[in-house]
């Protein structure tokens, strides 16, 4: 064993979970780079962090790094949390949030319990987040010091248990350090693209994933208006998310936005706007950091509603297990089934998924 332990490192095939195992190797850790296996993809198909060709790379770099390296299938898991999850989201109208998802359930969650298994010490990423643990011993979940590449609004799940077992090695880091490093290290990934994609969606085309895999959720339904008039027909409510602009397949005239998802009906409702303006949402599946909430009823709080987002001002209170939030301005594409996710300045103080929003 390493004198700072053992490490269980997340290895994509990109570079920042690569620079992540050679700095920790570098830092004295006993390391096991791990590729997971999440997807069975047809022959001759090789497509992001799942693919013949990341598994190739990230194992080029356990070879440079000098540290063991091994290739775990965790596809069933993966399919029952994750593919299951994402599917019945869709189903119900709502605008799902696999990384979140898999964050929780494959890369905290049975990621964590194969260290367990393995009996090692702790578990790493290359996200950029950062951590700290205060003199009471309860850990801090930080936003990246990189602004632009920050990830925790990713890792909102992430609770005690896991933050006193995870290192985050690039997240005090800017993306060009983290470049730079791979460089020093002779990582043949050091100049590979960041993935933009969800890592089970080939060319990011969801309805394509979802026609193939569920083909039952293809009925034909109505695009309407916000009247209730019949303005055009879709091929799959899947297909809409609340504020999208393009792809609408109608014409009013007009720059239109989806303002609905029925998945009831089957209806998608398209109108102006200014119809997309929502005081506040509710949310489930809430989880704190700390293990309870900042306060005991409401309190002030940035949030963030998608991962591209900027934090917005609102009191938040949770009651019987929901999550409440009222914006101080109101705010445009609340979509149920993404992340609201709560700040403190740079700390992240939990998260919860959006069922509905508040009018």
């Amino acid at each position: 064993m390493g004198s700072k332990g053992s490490v269980l490192v997340a290895m994509s095939g990109g570079v920042d979970s690569s620079v992540a195992a050679c700095l920790l190797a570098e830092q004295g850790y006993e390391v096991l780079g791990s590729h997971m296996k999440l997807v069975h993809l047809a022959d001759g198909v090789d497509h992001g962090c799942c693919g013949p060709s990341a598994r190739a790379d990230a194992e080029a770099v356990a070879r440079i790094g000098g540290f063991a390296f091994e290739v775990v299938d965790m596809s069933e898991t993966f399919s029952e949390t994750v593919l299951a999850d994402f599917f019945a989201e869709h189903e119900a109208g709502r605008t799902p949030n696999p990384c979140a998802r898999c964050n929780e359930h494959i890369k905290f969650g049975a990621f964590l319990e194969r260290a367990d298994r393995l009996g090692v010490d702790l578990v790493a990423t290359g996200h950029y987040v950062r951590t700290g643990c205060d003199r009471a011993g309860q850990w801090h979940l930080l936003r990246g010091a990189d602004a632009g590449k920050d990830q925790s609004y990713m890792l909102h799940t992430l609770g005690q248990r896991e933050l006193a077992r995870a290192r985050f090695p690039v997240g005090e880091m800017a993306k060009s350090q983290t470049r730079a490093l791979a460089e020093r290290f002779g990582l043949p990934v050091a100049a590979k693209p960041d993935s933009q994609e969800v890592c089970f969606v080939p060319g990011a085309d969801h309805a394509a994933f979802i026609e193939q895999h569920a083909p039952g959720m293809v009925r034909h339904g109505e695009v309407v208006d916000p009247e209730g008039n019949a303005i055009g027909r879709h091929r799959g409510s899947f297909r809409f998310t609340i504020g999208q602009r393009r792809g609408l397949g109608v014409s009013t005239g007009e720059r239109s936005y989806v303002v609905e998802v029925d998945a009831a009906t089957n209806r998608v409702v398209v109108g102006p706007g200014e119809l997309l303006a929502r005081r506040g949402l509710r949310a489930d599946r809430v989880s704190w950091v700390a293990g309870r909430p900042p306060a005991a009823g409401p309190f002030e709080a940035g949030v963030r509603i998608r991962y591209n987002g900027v934090d917005i001002p609102a009191v938040a209170d949770q009651t019987d297990g929901r999550l409440r939030v009222e914006f101080r301005t109101p705010q445009r594409g609340v979509a149920p089934g993404q992340s609201v996710v709560v700040y403190k300045g740079d700390e992240l103080l939990g998260g919860a998924r959006i069922i509905e929003s508040i009018r």
